[in-house]
């Protein structure tokens, strides 16, 4: 496992960390893209593994931005008909849902993942 200084050099609020969700975000919708192309209509699969990233890397401000802007783009995007914000169906506010609760649980286990280095980084200074 990487030391500590590493998943904790970007701070919560920083311009770097916003970078990190940006590129995040667009990694996923490339690659949602490209699934879409072959015929897959997994509307979030993508954007989890964005989250995750974000969260461990960025922090949580960082991450709830990928996770808020994840349901707007596909919502925009990928849920028909495309590039206009229509009305949901049951069915697709069930998937938002889902989704958002699945990014909560990320954002908050990124969460404990990054305070748990930052108290044993804080014990290995005062050893």
């Amino acid at each position: 496992m990487a030391k500590p200084e590493y998943w904790l050099r970007l701070k919560p609020w920083s311009l770097a960390s916003l970078l990190v969700a940006v590129a995040a975000l667009a990694a996923a919708i490339v690659l949602r893209v490209v699934l879409a192309e072959l015929g897959m209509s997994l509307y979030f699969a993508t954007f989890l593994p964005a989250i995750l990233v974000t969260a461990l890397l960025a922090g949580v401000p960082a991450a709830a931005f990928t996770s808020v802007s994840s349901v707007v783009i596909v919502w925009w995007a990928f849920i028909p008909p495309v590039f206009e914000f229509s009305p949901l169906t049951r069915g697709e506010i069930h998937a938002i849902t889902l989704f958002v609760l699945s990014t909560a649980l990320l954002i908050w286990f990124g969460h404990l993942f990054r305070t748990g280095l930052r108290i044993r980084k804080e014990k290995t200074a005062r050893a």
